[in-house]
């Protein structure tokens, strides 16, 4: 073959390695394997490394290497071609070993191949003639390194291909299969015909006999495979754009399903907002039958039976009736309306309407209840102080309704972006999952106190067991302003 030909081979031959190394280096980030993310930092490169050492071949060819460097480029050329398969051996061997605890021990393989190819130049430096050493060193090269630096990498490919097949991508698995077959064609059939040397077998098996035999320069081989090699390696790089895809896809369908998940949220709080509303519409109009409505229609009966009398000191009895019934319908109704809206948390503050809550409770039912602060009190939104409020409330509701308790325990936590609630009861407990199992009945006033705190970002955690009393934990965040809460 004429120098033209070699040169058109040498030109393909580096461009087909230095796309591909190219190729890489710009995509190989984008896996989300960091096993084949760490590979194929060595294998861009060698593509590149490669390249150079071909592209300088073919300059050789061409008779254009400057005088002045011609005397270095043996020696220049063969540390090039030895460093680009060291590259080549590392991303087999980071393929092959696959795990990262093992990364670090795969880089033994090209230092021991490295260490082979010293070892023997050191031998041949004394054992061959110097015009024969740097063929000699070419040919030890290709023999210690090359061969099974590509036998590596066509092992790794295999494992990769193994790889994209568990994850569903049968055909990329396809192209590194391909990828794998052209490195053995490479690394062994290409790499085994040397230059003639001295050094066997190169003295049969040799360029000159692959030419013989086959009709066409082993260089041409080496292109072919090297081309080969390099296309099914940039279409195997195509899956990092369907992981890509993929993960998009997954990011979204997750997206749409907390979506979802959110509405249904809303929507069922807001099913139980309007179940609690009802139901504490149910116990004021029960409150008013109760109590005040059977003192007013005392009140009126009084009031006919005052038209009827005639004696003095009948009515004067009755109108002392009627007064008394007027004062209790008029406690009954402060009560009530205390309860729908504490006037003192306007007047007085969270602080001083917990306490004044407590000596009532006291009072009704002779609960001792004991009220205590951690830090002072900031300037809470209403929605922050109606919220405590109701959490306190509803946990002593259920301590009277329920725990048979005779002392209770609050504490309020005030800190820098939160505040904390903490009541703790000595009453009989209950067991949880069975209350768990049953938390849709708002009677119970768990969901209530979790509507509420959550409505402002903050949780209700309770905790109990039979004999052991309750403790209700909420956190209440203070950093939100402006939402109204009733």
């Amino acid at each position: 073959m004429d120098n033209l030909s070699f040169t058109i081979i040498y030109f393909f031959y580096g461009l087909a390695f230095f796309s591909m190394g190219l190729l890489v280096a710009m995509e190989g980030g984008r896996s989300t394997d960091a096993r084949l993310r760490m590979a194929l930092r060595p294998l861009a490169g060698f593509g590149i490394v490669h390249a150079g050492h071909e592209w300088l071949e073919m300059f050789k060819v061409m008779g254009h290497l400057n005088p002045l460097f011609e005397g270095i480029y043996p020696l220049l050329a063969l540390s090039i071609l030895a460093f680009s398969f060291l590259s080549l051996a590392a991303f087999g061997s980071y393929l092959v070993l696959g795990s990262e605890s093992t990364w670090r021990v795969s880089l033994i393989i090209p230092l021991g191949l490295e260490a082979v190819w010293v070892y023997g130049l050191l031998i041949f430096k004394s054992k061959y003639a110097l015009e024969d050493i740097y063929t000699v060193a070419d040919v030890w090269t290709r023999y210690s390194i090359a061969i099974p630096a590509g036998l590596l990498a066509a092992a790794g490919l295999i494992v990769q291909q193994r790889a994209f097949r568990r994850a569903g991508l049968v055909s990329f698995g396809r192209d590194s299969l391909w990828a794998s077959v052209a490195f053995i064609w490479y690394g062994l059939i290409g790499q085994l015909f040397t230059s003639p040397s001295p050094l066997p077998p190169s003295t049969i098996l040799n360029s000159d006999l692959f030419l013989n035999i086959f009709g066409f320069s082993i260089q041409l081989l080496r292109a072919v495979t090297a081309i080969f090699a390099s296309i099914f390696v940039t279409r195997f790089l195509r899956a990092f754009q369907v992981e890509s895809d993929s993960k998009i896809a997954e990011l979204q369908a997750a997206q749409l399903h907390e979506s979802q998940q959110r509405e249904q949220l809303r929507a069922q709080l807001f099913r139980r907002i309007v179940g609690a509303q009802e139901s504490e519409r149910q116990r004021i109009a029960r409150d008013l039958h109760d109590e005040t409505g059977q003192s007013l229609t005392a009140i009126g009966m009084g009031l006919k039976g005052l038209a009827v009398e005639t004696d003095s000191k009948e009515r004067l009895s009755t109108l002392t009736q009627l007064q008394s019934l007027t004062s209790d319908s008029i406690r009954e109704l402060q009560r009530i309306i205390s309860d729908l809206r504490p006037a003192h948390l306007d007047d007085l503050g969270l602080s001083a309407t917990l306490r004044w809550y407590a000596s009532r409770i006291h009072e009704l039912t002779s609960i001792h209840v004991r009220v205590d602060f951690d830090g002072d009190e900031p300037a809470l939104d209403d929605a922050v102080k109606i919220t405590i409020f109701r959490i306190v409330q509803e946990a002593l509701n259920n301590v009277i309704k329920h725990a048979q308790a005779t002392i209770v325990n609050v504490k309020i936590h005030y800190l820098e972006k939160e505040v904390r609630i903490h009541v703790f009861d000595n009453g009989i407990g209950f067991d949880m999952k069975d209350v768990q199992s049953r938390i849709g009945r708002v009677s119970l006033g768990l969901a209530g106190m979790e509507e509420r705190a959550a409505l402002l970002g903050g949780g209700v955690t309770v905790s109990s067991r039979p004999g052991y009393g309750t403790e209700v934990e909420a956190v209440v965040p203070i950093h939100l302003m402006n939402k109204e809460v009733s």
